[in-house]
């Protein structure tokens, strides 16, 4: 092979390796330590559930339990994932946070909005749903225990992320693939 075949071959994998390094910076965002961390990059073989959260929200709070129940469900098929998207979040008040809803699940702080952009999140409480090949295959609401803010179900009547989690797990396309939640607004969007 000539020197300049050689050449180009190099160039192009040096961009090529370039370009999978930009894609994995976009996906990620930052542990409560200050690592980055690409989510859909941690969680091989499994579905990822992000879940968008704010402490100030008090509709992201009492989900708590529900998002708990649902991660503990599928745990051994689904890597979930709380995603804090607030600028002005620090680790340590989102330490405070999981103590004080007994949260066991991975949190990452998201401030470039990476996450957010590839879960199409606009607000607190939602869900991004990627499958075992990292695609995103639903985005929106928990389900439909919020009728509008302030005002609630006595219990929710749709279960939107279970049902997504169930199809990807079957093999089968979601039925919804998009439904916006009720909650607080993410701020700082592009």
């Amino acid at each position: 092979m000539s020197g300049v075949k050689l050449r180009a071959r190099w160039i192009i994998a040096t961009a090529l390796l370039a370009c999978a390094g930009l894609a994995a910076a976009q996906q990620s965002a930052v542990d409560l330590e200050g690592r980055a961390v690409n989510p859909l990059g941690a969680s091989s073989g499994k579905v990822v559930v992000l879940v968008f959260l704010r402490r100030d929200c008090p509709v992201s709070s009492r989900y708590a339990p529900v998002i708990q129940e649902i991660s503990k469900q599928y745990s051994d098929r689904a890597s979930f994932w709380l995603v804090y998207p607030d600028k002005s979040e620090t680790p340590e008040a989102i330490r405070k946070y999981l103590q004080d809803y007994g949260y066991h699940l991975p949190a990452l702080r998201d401030p470039d909005h990476a996450l957010v952009k590839l879960g199409h999140a606009q607000i607190t409480p939602e869900v991004a749903v990627f499958d075992r090949g990292h695609q995103l295959v639903y985005e929106g609401r928990i389900d439909d225990w919020y009728v509008d803010l302030g005002r609630a179900r006595p219990a929710p009547t749709t279960h939107e992320l279970d049902d997504a989690i169930r199809a990807v797990l079957a093999g089968k396309a979601v039925a919804k693939s998009e439904v916006r939640g009720v909650g607080c607004y993410i701020s700082d969007l592009e």
